[in-house]
């Protein structure tokens, strides 16, 4: 019991701190936005640093023991690598792009890993005020209300998300739209909406059947929507179909009942 009650404030300590940075988010989403290039098409503004700075300082002055993970620190200092103890994974603003052409997919994603396993996870979009939350054992919510993944058991009638990432070299460009192409044939439709976190939150929630994803940013996109995803009943692994690493860059979320066809098709999109 003390666990739980340990996990229940961990997740309270998060929304606290995602509602926090979204009201900086809200605020600057329609102002005039100051916007640095980490590539051609990756992007940053004042209001990642800005919330990725709020959301540490109120987990830190809270759990000092605590390790911390964010985009906007890890692209400036290096890699920080994922330990056992209690690391808080941060994605202050995902779906930046979104954020800067005034597309309202945003979101703030806070997850909680625990011997390296997702334990807790938050995803916050502001701008619709739709809040995500999951602990490991304690099922997913949207604004409080229990949320499970869809009952669609044929790829045909399965709506797919995915993104086409940041890299722009002919070769990466010509797999990503290839695999597209092919996908194409096997589902309903396809959807890009811009952010990872709410991609995985749309599985959790049963409005998108079947997710996948290669070459994210890194662990913050995935570390909060992972537990949402599986404590709404649905699966997290790898594309291959082997097990999810939260480090890898890869991904691939869906109900169980479309798992190994997804699985099937995927390797055959290759």
């Amino acid at each position: 019991m003390a666990e739980n009650d340990s996990l229940a404030q961990f997740l309270s300590s998060a929304v606290d701190a995602a509602k926090k940075a979204g009201q900086i988010i809200r605020k600057g989403f329609y102002e005039t936005k100051h916007v640095e290039h980490k590539s051609q098409v990756d992007l940053v503004t004042e209001t990642d640093k800005a919330c990725e700075d709020l959301i540490f300082n109120d987990l830190k002055q809270l759990y000092p023991t605590h390790k911390f993970i964010g985009e906007e620190t890890t692209a400036a200092n290096g890699v920080t690598e994922l330990t056992d103890d209690h690391t808080w994974i941060v994605d202050p603003l995902d779906g930046t792009t979104n954020f800067v052409h005034g597309f309202p997919f945003v979101c703030v994603s806070i997850g909680l890993t625990i011997g390296k396993i997702p334990t807790v996870g938050v995803v916050y979009n502001p701008i619709i005020d739709e809040l995500f939350t999951g602990i490991r054992g304690g099922g997913a919510f949207l604004n409080g209300n229990p949320i499970k993944v869809s009952s669609k058991n044929e790829l045909v009638k399965s709506l797919l998300a995915t993104e086409v990432g940041v890299k722009r070299d002919n070769l990466t460009v010509d797999a990503t739209t290839g695999r597209i192409n092919r996908l194409l044939f096997k589902v309903r439709s396809i959807r890009m909406s811009g952010s990872c976190a709410l991609n995985l939150c749309g599985i959790a929630c049963g409005r998108i059947d079947l997710f996948y994803e290669l070459g994210f940013g890194g662990p913050w996109d995935v570390a909060g929507g992972a537990v949402i995803v599986t404590e709404a009943g649905g699966c997290v692994y790898d594309p291959s179909g082997k097990e999810f690493g939260i480090t890898s860059q890869r991904v691939a979320a869906s109900n169980p009942l479309l798992k190994d066809a997804f699985v099937e098709v995927l390797r055959d999109s290759e």
